[in-house]
């Protein structure tokens, strides 16, 4: 079957059901395997199949988790996902192709958005503040960890890369927000997941296993892939969260 009668990429990937409700849970939150079975009914050998055959269309992508290094954490690359969408739309009609939407200033009070990581060091600092950028004065956003350590150097100059001072922010212990009420939490690294505490308000949980840049070995280059990686999965961060409320 020659190209242009074969069905877009996206559209062979997310047609089976299976396969569908993998990327509608991965689209939530980063999950192993076992979590997947189990919100989706399914056995692991079903599962794991095709989760390898999202892989293969690159919609998916899978790390080591960095809290047990015996198991992995999927995620769904949903700007892929957007790209791929857009291009089956205008493929059966140049007039079907999406436009990807921003998030919208509300009027209503400001969502709250707590990230979480071990050391409150880089990767919740720097998604604080890209919130705080790219939420267009709709959100709030703070963040902590369970050992904090002093903000890194690095992670300051990756976000003055972008045109954002995270220079004066400190470093913060999550006991601190642990009364405080937020709309979605998000667990930055698999450690702080285990020990993430309760919310008052049974806030949206959600986790993104993104590694340490510290523990990287090549050095700024790390905290420019986080900054990168979080750059990207913001945005859709915020936009379900506008939808949600």
């Amino acid at each position: 079957m020659s190209e242009g009668l074969s069905p877009p990429v996206f559209v062979r990937a997310a047609a089976h059901p299976v396969r569908w409700r993998l990327l509608r849970e991965l689209a939530a939150s980063d999950r192993r395997v076992s979590e997947l079975c189990h919100v989706i009914s399914q056995p692991q050998s079903l599962v794991s199949y095709h989760l390898g055959r999202l892989r293969a269309d690159r919609l998916v992508s899978l790390r080591r988790s960095s809290a047990d290094r015996r198991s992995s954490y999927y995620r769904v690359d949903l700007a892929r996902c957007g790209e791929l969408l857009s291009a089956s739309g205008g493929a059966l009609h140049p007039g079907l192709r999406l436009v990807a939407s921003t998030p919208r200033a509300r009027g209503r009070r400001r969502a709250r958005v707590l990230f979480l990581c071990t050391g409150n060091s880089a990767r919740s600092q720097m998604a604080e503040a890209l919130v705080e950028r790219l939420g267009d004065g709709a959100f709030t956003a703070r963040s902590a960890g369970s050992a904090p350590k002093p903000l890194h150097p690095d992670a300051v100059r990756a976000m003055r890369a972008r045109g954002i001072d995270i220079a004066g922010h400190r470093s913060k212990p999550l006991d601190e927000l642990a009364g405080d009420r937020f709309d979605v939490v998000v667990s930055l690294c698999d450690r702080v997941r285990e020990v993430c505490p309760e919310f008052p308000g049974a806030p949206e949980l959600v986790h993104w296993s993104i590694p340490d840049p510290s523990r990287e070995p090549d050095g700024y280059a790390a905290f420019e892939r986080v900054a990168v990686e979080l750059a990207g999965r913001i945005p859709f961060l915020l936009r379900h969260i506008e939808e949600a409320s």
